[in-house]
């Protein structure tokens, strides 16, 4: 691979940013320096250190991002997106978000640039189960979350069984589903005559939300992370 197309397809420069670096002594293969951005490199085997820093080489990139309230699950629109939470290096790679939170659901979402694999996780027949904690308008009754678990018509549509909780404190309940429809926790609550007023995604394929990452933060996926995605992915 050409270092240039390396490091554009890693976010770090642009391709005309590649060559001034190359050209100011900047950029660094195997610990010496590159005389021209169209040397060729292994991006599997080589080390580049571009202005000090090593490059990290990911065929894909997988991130968690604890989305906040307000922040649009999009990839362009006219509010801010989840994109325009990550550094500029990262909005280089053509990241979308892997499912949707509307506006003012917040939590966990996975940003990745692998669309085979999260064409999989969304597809209904891999029952990819996602969890959120929620917590509603008026208390639910054991009858009301039975009614829940056991699908409920949200306009033409019922949904599919699904597992519901009721935590501790008795404020918030957990709802787990492997399906996504348009605002569908919202509108199982209407179903039972309730409202939601609080709804946060918690985990997504069974991968919690990291509790270190405060809304609007984000990390990389871990190698286990991202070995359970690709395990749900094959199934």
């Amino acid at each position: 691979m050409r270092i240039d197309k390396f490091l554009t397809e890693t976010g770090t420069c642009t391709r005309s940013e590649a060559g001034k670096a190359v050209r100011r002594g900047d950029v660094l293969l195997n610990g010496r320096a590159v005389r021209s951005a169209s040397e060729q490199m292994d991006p599997e085997t080589d080390t580049l250190v571009f202005r000090g820093e090593p490059i990290v080489y990911r065929k894909f990139t997988y991130i968690v991002l604890n989305k906040p309230e307000g922040v649009v699950s999009a990839t362009e629109d006219g509010d801010v997106t989840v994109l325009d939470l990550l550094p500029e290096q990262l909005q280089r790679l053509s990241l979308f978000p892997c499912g949707r939170l509307d506006k003012y659901t917040v939590g966990f979402v996975l940003l990745t640039n692998n669309g085979a694999l999260a064409h999989r996780l969304l597809s209904p027949k891999h029952h990819v189960e996602k969890c959120y904690r929620f917590a509603a308008r008026s208390p639910l009754s054991d009858e009301g979350m039975a009614r829940l678990e056991a699908g409920v018509d949200i306009g033409g549509y019922r949904t599919a069984p699904c597992r519901v909780e009721r935590e501790e404190d008795g404020e918030y309940y957990r709802i787990t589903l492997t399906e996504g429809k348009y605002h569908q926790i919202k509108r199982m609550l209407e179903a039972v005559d309730n409202k939601i007023t609080f709804l946060e995604r918690i985990s997504f394929a069974g991968i919690a939300l990291p509790p270190e990452l405060s809304r609007g933060e984000w990390r990389y996926l871990d190698e286990n992370e991202v070995k359970i995605l690709e395990d749900h992915g094959k199934l």
